[in-house]
Protein backbone atom coordinates (compact mmCIF):
# COMPACT_ATOMS: atom_id res chain seq x y z
CA UNK A 1 0.00 0.00 0.00
CA UNK A 2 1.49 3.20 -1.07
CA UNK A 3 1.07 5.57 2.28
CA UNK A 4 2.40 2.24 4.28
CA UNK A 5 4.96 3.59 5.09
CA UNK A 6 4.45 7.45 4.32
CA UNK A 7 2.41 10.21 6.59
CA UNK A 8 0.16 12.16 3.36
CA UNK A 9 0.65 15.45 6.14
CA UNK A 10 4.35 14.88 6.06
CA UNK A 11 6.44 17.54 3.87
CA UNK A 12 8.58 20.13 3.58
CA UNK A 13 7.25 23.24 4.39
CA UNK A 14 10.00 25.36 2.76
CA UNK A 15 9.67 23.45 -0.93
CA UNK A 16 6.12 25.29 -1.10
CA UNK A 17 5.56 27.86 -2.59
CA UNK A 18 3.66 31.19 -0.88
CA UNK A 19 -0.12 31.07 -1.95
CA UNK A 20 -0.14 34.89 -1.27
CA UNK A 21 -2.47 36.36 -3.85
CA UNK A 22 -3.43 32.95 -4.46
CA UNK A 23 -7.20 31.89 -5.28
CA UNK A 24 -8.04 28.34 -4.24
CA UNK A 25 -11.18 26.69 -4.50
CA UNK A 26 -12.16 23.09 -2.75
CA UNK A 27 -14.99 21.26 -4.24
CA UNK A 28 -16.14 19.11 -1.68
CA UNK A 29 -18.68 16.07 -1.92
CA UNK A 30 -21.27 15.73 0.61
CA UNK A 31 -21.24 11.59 0.22
CA UNK A 32 -19.26 10.58 3.16
CA UNK A 33 -19.29 13.75 5.12
CA UNK A 34 -17.49 12.51 8.11
CA UNK A 35 -14.61 11.90 5.60
CA UNK A 36 -14.64 14.40 3.11
CA UNK A 37 -15.03 17.08 6.09
CA UNK A 38 -11.81 15.84 7.62
CA UNK A 39 -10.13 16.03 4.09
CA UNK A 40 -11.11 19.91 3.89
CA UNK A 41 -10.20 21.07 7.44
CA UNK A 42 -6.90 19.41 6.21
CA UNK A 43 -6.31 21.38 2.58
CA UNK A 44 -7.79 24.68 4.44
CA UNK A 45 -5.19 24.24 7.23
CA UNK A 46 -2.67 24.14 4.96
CA UNK A 47 -3.33 26.65 2.75
CA UNK A 48 -3.86 28.94 5.34
CA UNK A 49 -0.24 27.98 6.67
CA UNK A 50 0.86 29.14 3.23
CA UNK A 51 -0.19 32.54 3.36
CA UNK A 52 -3.75 32.02 1.40
CA UNK A 53 -6.08 34.51 2.80
CA UNK A 54 -9.12 33.11 4.38
CA UNK A 55 -11.10 35.43 2.05
CA UNK A 56 -9.22 33.91 -1.11
CA UNK A 57 -10.29 30.32 -0.39
CA UNK A 58 -13.91 29.29 -1.36
CA UNK A 59 -16.03 26.19 -1.31
CA UNK A 60 -18.26 24.38 -3.50
CA UNK A 61 -20.24 21.62 -2.24
CA UNK A 62 -21.65 18.45 -4.49
CA UNK A 63 -23.97 15.85 -3.51
CA UNK A 64 -20.96 13.45 -4.56
CA UNK A 65 -18.19 12.42 -6.10
CA UNK A 66 -19.31 11.97 -9.38
CA UNK A 67 -20.63 15.46 -9.26
CA UNK A 68 -17.09 17.00 -8.13
CA UNK A 69 -16.12 17.04 -11.91
CA UNK A 70 -18.88 19.61 -12.81
CA UNK A 71 -18.43 21.89 -9.71
CA UNK A 72 -14.39 21.68 -10.18
CA UNK A 73 -15.10 22.79 -13.98
CA UNK A 74 -17.34 26.15 -12.59
CA UNK A 75 -14.63 26.60 -10.05
CA UNK A 76 -11.82 26.90 -12.64
CA UNK A 77 -13.35 30.39 -13.98
CA UNK A 78 -12.78 31.95 -10.93
CA UNK A 79 -9.79 30.37 -8.79
CA UNK A 80 -6.21 29.56 -9.34
CA UNK A 81 -5.90 25.91 -8.00
CA UNK A 82 -9.26 23.51 -7.55
CA UNK A 83 -8.55 20.84 -5.61
CA UNK A 84 -11.73 18.33 -5.67
CA UNK A 85 -12.58 16.56 -2.05
CA UNK A 86 -14.13 13.48 -2.43
CA UNK A 87 -14.47 9.80 -1.05
CA UNK A 88 -15.60 6.56 -2.50
CA UNK A 89 -15.64 3.32 -0.66
CA UNK A 90 -16.08 -0.36 -2.06
CA UNK A 91 -19.33 -1.48 -1.76
CA UNK A 92 -21.06 -4.47 -2.85
CA UNK A 93 -21.61 -3.75 -6.69
CA UNK A 94 -19.58 -2.31 -9.37
CA UNK A 95 -20.73 1.70 -9.14
CA UNK A 96 -17.35 1.86 -6.89
CA UNK A 97 -15.84 1.16 -10.26
CA UNK A 98 -17.71 3.13 -12.14
CA UNK A 99 -17.46 6.33 -9.98
CA UNK A 100 -13.97 6.05 -9.41
CA UNK A 101 -13.19 5.84 -13.43
CA UNK A 102 -15.74 8.79 -14.19
CA UNK A 103 -14.07 10.87 -11.56
CA UNK A 104 -10.13 10.09 -12.31
CA UNK A 105 -10.98 10.86 -16.15
CA UNK A 106 -12.80 13.91 -15.42
CA UNK A 107 -10.09 15.13 -13.50
CA UNK A 108 -7.61 14.51 -16.06
CA UNK A 109 -9.99 16.28 -19.14
CA UNK A 110 -10.00 19.51 -16.82
CA UNK A 111 -6.61 19.10 -16.00
CA UNK A 112 -6.15 18.66 -20.08
CA UNK A 113 -8.34 21.09 -21.09
CA UNK A 114 -7.84 24.44 -18.90
CA UNK A 115 -4.98 26.53 -17.13
CA UNK A 116 -6.40 25.68 -13.71
CA UNK A 117 -4.93 22.81 -12.00
CA UNK A 118 -7.94 20.08 -10.32
CA UNK A 119 -5.53 18.57 -7.90
CA UNK A 120 -7.34 14.79 -7.01
CA UNK A 121 -8.08 14.60 -3.26
CA UNK A 122 -10.65 11.63 -3.62
CA UNK A 123 -9.55 8.96 -1.39
CA UNK A 124 -10.70 5.48 -3.18
CA UNK A 125 -10.80 3.00 -0.17
CA UNK A 126 -12.01 -0.45 0.27
CA UNK A 127 -13.19 0.32 4.02
CA UNK A 128 -14.19 2.87 5.75
CA UNK A 129 -11.23 2.54 8.41
CA UNK A 130 -8.92 3.00 5.43
CA UNK A 131 -10.55 6.02 4.95
CA UNK A 132 -10.29 7.48 8.30
CA UNK A 133 -6.95 7.10 7.94
CA UNK A 134 -6.20 8.77 5.16
CA UNK A 135 -8.26 11.59 6.20
CA UNK A 136 -6.62 12.82 9.38
CA UNK A 137 -5.95 9.62 11.19
CA UNK A 138 -3.18 7.09 11.29
CA UNK A 139 -1.47 7.65 7.62
CA UNK A 140 -2.15 11.54 8.09
CA UNK A 141 -4.94 13.37 5.73
CA UNK A 142 -4.30 13.81 2.19
CA UNK A 143 -5.96 17.06 2.29
CA UNK A 144 -2.96 18.59 3.52
CA UNK A 145 -1.23 16.52 0.60
CA UNK A 146 -3.84 18.06 -2.33
CA UNK A 147 -3.38 21.85 -0.46
CA UNK A 148 0.39 21.81 -1.09
CA UNK A 149 -0.08 20.32 -4.61
CA UNK A 150 -2.49 23.10 -5.66
CA UNK A 151 0.06 25.62 -4.00
CA UNK A 152 2.53 23.81 -6.46
CA UNK A 153 0.89 23.66 -9.56
CA UNK A 154 -0.44 27.44 -9.08
CA UNK A 155 2.84 28.24 -9.07
CA UNK A 156 3.54 27.11 -12.35
CA UNK A 157 1.47 29.47 -13.73
CA UNK A 158 3.49 32.28 -12.43
CA UNK A 159 6.47 31.52 -14.32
Amino acid sequence: MATAQNNLSDYNASEVPSGKGLRVALVVSEWNAAITEGLCRGAEETLLAHEVAPEDISRINVPGSFELVYGCKTAQQKADAVIAIGSVIQGETKHFVFVCQGVTQGIVQLNLNAAVPVIFCVLTDNTLEQAQARSGGKHGNKGVEAAVAALKMAALNRL
